[in-house]
């Protein structure tokens, strides 16, 4: 028998296969899927089983080892990378590792193990009843009894001493069990009565002959309450289903939520989890122990079988496109998934992305709207702050509304939120004297300082120096600090409400394991009055006792060199502000911004999704963008300048030279950050309808990387 095994080795940045003969005592054990240990010149490598043939031509060496004993990656799966391989225009390699955790990828250095904890349990029922009644060693019989009684205990239930005595005595008999690392005994509660707004969108979602379904709820409207309803139903039918979140800080809201009605039949798949639990619960997945995957982003691979429904919560996060290597967008996965199990695909979001809407408009997928929220509360009043009017008075960073206002709802024993998406605490230095802006030596990008570690930070590659208080050309001590990240603004507000407790929640504060959700948990219990956030605590989050959310500034997205900008601002605006109001006290919004006429903030108070989707549709259609166009973003990289620039006007040559009419090729230029932990980028962007000839095209781009001292990348649909 001979195998082709998928192993990570690429020449010129492509994969290639490699046939191994099988010895005749493993030929029962090989199927397609699983992972075996190979021989590959001096080392063994580990790789995927990915066909089976009965001989070859060529003189082969054997396989070393067969690793699983069932398949790691099933049918589906390895269906499912080759088509993503087409569409993505990557490795297959790259794609089935994007699909494991790292335990079991093929390049793990990992050792994981299983968990196993000790029970003991009663050799011979009969003989243990005998030595109760003959035997005078009280403790000993105290643990006879209990095991009489129970059966099989944990080992460490009892003094060790004793037990090795029953053990002696052949009374007694070890018995290892594998422990899951995470909890799951919930006491389980049935689901909430659905009000008859979302009684409708449930039956229209069910009755819906389309694959896919856009629920467009406003924020507050129950969503999730119909997804636990829609999954509910599917486990009745004996099926399983995937949900997905954007951010790890939504987790622990959504979980407890979900495990209160669930139980056990969830596993949760999440890049805050340890390797060793994410590990666990993938066995608990592929042994069919649970019903329920929830997670991130990639949680979309889990090896469910008998898929019934598909949730992506929050389906306008860009966190749902991965940004390295396989780009795959997990909503695009789930598309494909859900066909492959006839299952309904839920997409779920206040501000759902301009492609989704004009697909639910058209009728390519169901279009499901929740337009009240479901206590019947009224959506927040929204007020917009002209900041150039405040910094005139002197008021920087907080306008004299927002003072006055958190000061009102303070008072009241009411929560504040208060949103920039920027941490740390200044944005940048700059000397005053000669100009200087301290910047990264590695990436062309600034310097943020982070007063809590006193040190200046990368975000792109993680440099760090300590603050500069010298300016390093003219050697004058005039470095000022401008911008304003989340360090500051807690700072601040602790200096202006000293009364009151402030928590801050971005990257720097939710390092460490269960941060997160120390943090909500804190602030839902009211044990923190007032709360400082970046993205992380936009969208999702629901505290009863919040009315008032204050948007620092509104123009952090806004000014980005991108298309959808706008889209971006409406949606974070609207998500934040979607977090006051909540509960049974009324809510506002008070909105900071330099740009209080751009239509992307004042559509924002009127909470009009319509609208703004009608206003930014126009400006698509003008500008060839999605949802009219499809995009490629295609990268080159090298740390020579020079040959970076060369090899993307090469390849930019080649694109013009191959196009159809219906495409349209911009650059090479500049890459929005030009260098990256010393890399040079430009780039080409590619506007294009054909998908079959922009793939070809693609493919043969890729195929031009022959120089080890440039890398390509390409993104099709970048967000």
């Amino acid at each position: 028998m001979v195998i082709s095994v998928l192993v990570e080795i690429s020449f010129n940045n492509k994969e290639k296969t490699f046939d191994y003969l099988v010895p005749k005592n493993l030929e029962d054990k090989i199927e397609i899927g699983k992972r075996v240990l190979v021989p590959f010149g001096k080392q063994n490598l580990e790789g995927f089983i990915i066909d089976i043939k009965k001989n070859s031509e060529y003189d082969l060496k054997e396989i070393t080892s067969i690793i699983d004993e069932e398949p790691i990656l099933n049918e589906e799966l390895l269906n499912l990378g080759k088509e993503l391989k087409k569409d993505l225009v990557c490795n297959l390699i790259s794609i089935y590792q994007a699909m494991l955790p790292s335990g079991y990828k093929a390049s793990a250095k990992t050792n994981i193990n299983v968990k196993k904890e000790k029970y003991v349990k009663l050799a011979n029922i009969k003989e243990a009843q005998e030595f109760i009644t003959t035997s005078k060693a009280q403790k000993q019989i105290e643990v006879v009894e209990d095991l009489l009684k129970n059966k099989i205990s944990l080992k460490s239930k009892y003094q060790s001493n004793i037990i090795k005595v029953l053990k002696d005595k052949e009374l007694v008999i070890e018995e290892e069990k594998e422990k899951y690392r995470l909890d799951n005994s919930y006491k389980i509660e049935p689901l909430l009565k659905l009000n008859e707004y979302q009684e409708g969108a449930i039956n229209q979602i069910e009755n819906s002959k389309k694959d896919v379904i856009l629920l467009n709820g406003v924020t507050g409207s129950g969503k999730t309450e119909i997804y636990m309803h829609l999954i509910n139903k599917q486990i009745s039918l004996g099926k399983t289903a995937i949900m997905l979140v954007p951010e790890i800080s939504l987790t622990p809201q959504i979980i407890n939520r979900f495990k209160v009605h669930f139980g056990n039949k969830i596993a949760v798949f999440h890049s805050a989890l340890s390797e060793s639990e994410k590990y666990d619960e993938y066995r608990k997945i592929r042994r069919g122990e649970v019903s329920i995957v929830i997670g991130a982003r990639s949680a979309i691979y889990a090896p469910l079988k008998n898929i019934g429904i598909i949730i992506i919560d929050e389906e306008h996060s860009s966190t749902y496109k991965q940004e390295h290597n396989p780009r795959y967008n997990a909503i695009d996965v789930a598309i494909i998934r859900g066909k492959y199990h006839n299952a309904k695909v839920v997409l779920g979001s206040a501000t759902p992305q301009i492609e989704s809407y004009a697909r639910g408009k058209k009728g390519y997928y169901e279009l499901v709207s929740l337009t009240k929220r479901a206590n019947n509360a009224s959506l927040p009043k929204v007020t917009i702050v002209d900041m150039k009017n405040e910094v005139k008075k002197g008021n920087s960073l907080f306008s004299e509304i927002l003072i006055e206002k958190m000061r009102e709802k303070l008072e009241n024993n009411e929560q504040v939120i208060l949103f920039l998406n920027r941490r740390g605490f200044s944005s940048y230095q700059l000397c005053s004297s000669c100009g200087e802006v301290i910047k990264c030596p590695n990436c062309d990008i600034t310097l943020t300082y982070h007063k809590t570690s006193g040190m200046n930070r990368c975000h792109y590659c993680g440099y760090a120096e300590k603050k500069k208080d010298i300016c390093p050309k003219c050697k004058n001590e005039s470095l000022k600090d401008f911008g304003q990240g989340t360090e500051k603004v807690e700072e601040e507000i602790k200096k202006i409400f000293q009364s009151y407790r402030t928590v801050r929640m971005d990257i720097d504060t939710t390092t460490k394991k269960g941060a997160h959700e120390k943090i909500i948990n804190s602030f839902l219990n009211h044990e923190y009055d007032i709360l400082v956030g970046t993205q992380m605590i936009a969208k999702g989050l629901d505290f009863p006792l919040v009315s008032l959310v204050g948007v620092i500034n509104a123009d952090t997205i806004l000014n980005f060199p991108d298309f959808r900008s706008s889209e971006r601002t409406y949606q974070m605006l609207s998500q934040v502000s979607g977090r006051a109001g909540r509960g049974n006290i009324k809510g506002d919004v008070i909105i900071q911004t330099f740009n209080p006429d751009n239509y992307s903030i004042e559509l924002s108070k009127t909470h009009n999704y319509v609208d703004f989707f009608n206003k930014e549709i126009k400006i698509r259609k003008d500008l060839k963008y999605p949802p009219y166009y499809f995009i490629s973003l295609i990268k080159i990289g090298s740390k020579d300048y020079n040959l970076s620039l060369s090899e993307s006007k090469k390849i930019a040559n080649y694109i013009k030279e191959n196009i159809s009419e219906d495409m349209i090729v911009l650059g090479p230029s500049v890459a929005g950050v030009s260098r990256v932990n010393k890399i040079y980028y430009f780039q080409i962007i590619i506007k294009f309808r054909n998908k079959e000839k922009m793939r070809e095209i693609l493919n043969n781009v890729s195929d031009l990387e022959n120089n080890n001292k440039v890398s390509i990348s390409i993104d099709i649909n970048p967000c």
